[in-house]
């Protein structure tokens, strides 16, 4: 069977929405011919009475392309589920949604996945909840890295830090760093300068390249998930910054969640904390083993470049939608 014409629709910037090319990329390299629909796009002034809607927009181009698949990123900050299957049924192209949602969305994943012929979940936990919510199964296709752009990297200067958070602000993020303080702290991403942690803040990491300066500059990388109060059990959802740190072979301190486990090995390739004391204690320890640091990066890194590329998540995603390709 040859590789299918995909239409990908995303959002697409080089900043929260980055992965979106690398997803593209791997599907050509795939050997996919490749168009892409940007949720972001917004028209100019000349084509703004042309161009219509997003709804108009994804029909002329669907109707225009005629892809043999669909694949829809997340979109339940764009796209209206009723509209969208209005499309979908003029069209004889096959349309997956490749949900990246965390238990704080999952309802509104929910809402959207039924008309879909088929939605995939980035983790476990929403899977079972998607499932649940269908009545059919629901397969598990993790998020992943392109390691030709999360790549290691020894930054200096401002980028220089021995403990290094990249991302937005909350509470609970604030109340777990504030425990690193002492050991030379470097916080990157909106919102920091608005709370107690003000002076740790570096800047905003506007781009993919000042995010992978600002980890890469780091003896020791820490990612805390957000999370949903009211889950009763540890999440499973891990984050993009789980595997771009493995990419970019940076010692990863990471909040416990269940997928991590089949994901990488504990202690081999990152460490874990349930608290604060935990976090802080654990990190004391690693600034000062050198050797660990080392052999955890190595590790990561390997396994990265082994299982969890986009690459290997596209190849999959074609598996699931009906058209594989390769090997």
């Amino acid at each position: 069977m040859s590789p299918p014409s995909v239409l990908l629709v995303a959002a697409f910037d080089d900043a929260h929405h980055v992965h979106a090319v690398h997803r593209a990329r791997a599907l050509e390299r795939l050997g996919c011919e490749v168009e892409e629909f940007d949720l972001l796009w917004r028209p100019g002034v000349l084509q703004r009475f042309s161009a219509g809607d997003v709804y108009a927009r994804l029909a002329r181009t669907v109707g225009e392309v005629r892809p043999d698949l669909v694949v829809v990123i997340g979109g339940g900050d764009h796209l209206d589920p009723e509209r969208v299957d209005r499309i979908r049924a003029d069209h004889g192209a096959r349309w997956i949604n490749w949900f990246p949602d965390d238990l704080r969305t999952v309802l509104r994943a929910a809402q959207h996945a039924a008309v879909y012929d088929q939605a995939v979940a980035s983790s476990s936990d929403v899977a079972g909840a998607l499932a649940g919510a269908l009545g059919r199964p629901v397969e598990v296709l993790p998020l992943a890295a392109d390691p030709s752009v999360y790549r290691p990297m020894r930054s200096r200067d401002q980028f220089r830090a021995n403990v290094v958070f990249s991302g937005r602000a909350s509470r609970r993020r604030e109340g777990l760093l504030a425990e690193l303080v002492e050991f030379g702290l470097a916080i990157w991403g909106p919102g920091w300068r608005r709370t107690s942690l003000r002076d740790y803040c570096r800047g905003e990491v506007p781009s993919t390249a000042d995010y992978v300066r600002a980890y890469g500059g780091a003896t020791v990388a820490i990612n805390i998930h957000h999370t949903t109060p009211e889950a009763a059990q540890p999440e499973a959802h891990c984050n993009q910054r789980v595997f771009e740190l493995a990419a970019m072979g940076v010692a990863q301190v990471v909040d416990e969640r269940s997928d991590l486990l089949r994901l990488f090995t504990p202690g081999r390739d990152y460490l874990s904390f349930r608290t604060g004391a935990e976090l802080k204690a654990i990190v004391a320890e690693l600034l000062h083993d050198t050797a660990r640091q080392d052999a955890m990066t190595a590790s990561a890194r390997r396994e990265l470049l082994a299982r969890h590329t986009y690459m290997h998540r596209m190849k999959e995603l074609l598996r699931i939608a009906g058209r594989p390709v390769g090997g």
